[in-house]
C-alpha cells in the first residue's frame, strides 16, 4: 500500500494566512510538508495560490469549503479544484440550526446529488466530522454521521474523519477509519490532552492513538494523513511542528 503523505490544515494557521500567505506557505513547504489542505486563500486569489504552491513544492491535498457557498456556487467550487489540482472537495461544519434530524436529511439530499456532479468532473465529495454528527438522531435511531454515509453512495460521498472529535465523543477513531476502509482518503490526524479539559494537542502528547491511526494506511487505502489544531498553546507553526515530527518518526 502506498505510504500516506502529509498535509496541514491551514485553518490551524489562519491568523498567519491572514498576515502573510505567501510566507505562511513557504514556513510549510519549509517543515517538510508535503502538501495543503485549504481553508480560504489568506486574500490571495485562486491563480495566485497556485502558482505558489507550485514554486514551494507543495499540492493541494483538498479543500474545506463552507456548505452554504456549496449550495450556491458548486461548479465554481469545483472549477477551483481543478485549477489547484485538488481532488478532494470538503464539507467542513454544519452552523448550529443545520442539525436538527431533517435538516441532516437535506443534507443527505444535497450530498447525493453534489457527490455525482463532482464525480463526473473528476472531483471527489467528502465530509468532515466533529462531536455533535456522532449525537443519536431521535426518529431515525442512527448517529447522524452513520446515517450521512449510509444513505449516500460511497463512489460519491467520501469520508474526512476527524479522529479527535471522534475520540471526544467516546468513539474509538480506530474502529472508524477501518469501518470506512476504502472510503476514507483523507484523515484528519489531532491529539486530545488527557485532563478532563480534552484540549486540543499536538500530535503524540495526547490520548489519541495517532500511531495506531498511522499503522491502518499500511491495510487500507489512505491518500492524506492532514494535521489539524484548532486552538495551541503555543504558536501555531511551534504546534505544526511539533505534530510534524513526532508524524515523521511513526510513518
Amino acid at each position: 500500500m502506498k505510504k500516506p503523505q502529509v498535509a496541514v490544515q491551514l485553518f490551524t494557521l489562519r491568523e498567519e494566512m491572514a498576515k502573510d500567505p505567501k510566507g505562511t506557505l513557504r514556513a510549510v513547504a519549509e517543515l517538510g510538508f508535503d502538501g495543503v489542505e485549504f481553508a480560504g486563500y489568506g486574500g490571495l486569489t485562486v491563480q495566485e495560490v497556485k502558482e505558489t504552491i507550485d514554486e514551494l513544492g507543495l499540492k493541494a491535498a483538498s479543500s474545506h469549503v463552507p456548505l452554504e457557498v456549496l449550495r450556491e456556487n458548486l461548479l465554481g467550487a469545483i472549477e477551483e479544484q481543478k485549477i489547484l489540482g485538488s481532488q478532494y472537495l470538503v464539507v467542513p461544519y454544519l452552523m448550529e440550526e443545520e442539525r436538527t434530524e431533517e435538516a441532516y436529511f437535506s443534507l443527505i439530499t444535497f450530498l447525493k446529488g453534489a457527490g455525482q456532479t463532482c464525480r463526473e468532473h473528476g472531483i471527489t465529495l467528502c465530509y468532515h466530522n466533529h462531536d455533535f454528527e456522532l449525537d443519536v438522531l431521535p426518529k431515525d435511531g442512527r448517529q447522524a454521521l452513520t446515517a450521512i454515509f449510509d444513505e449516500t453512495n460511497p463512489e460519491e460521498v467520501m469520508t474526512e474523519l476527524d479522529v479527535y472529535w471522534l475520540k471526544k465523543s467516546g468513539e474509538d477513531p480506530i474502529e472508524w477509519v477501518k469501518r470506512y476502509s476504502g472510503r476514507t482518503p483523507l484523515v484528519h490526524l489531532k491529539d486530545m490532552t488527557t485532563d478532563d479539559e480534552k484540549f486540543f494537542a499536538e500530535l503524540g502528547t495526547g490520548g489519541v492513538n495517532i500511531e495506531g491511526l498511522t499503522k491502518l494506511s499500511a491495510n487500507q487505502p489512505i491518500e492524506w494523513f492532514v494535521i489539524e489544531q484548532d486552538v495551541s498553546r503555543r504558536t501555531p507553526l511551534e504546534s505544526v511542528e511539533m505534530s510534524m515530527k513526532y508524524l515523521k518518526e511513526i510513518i
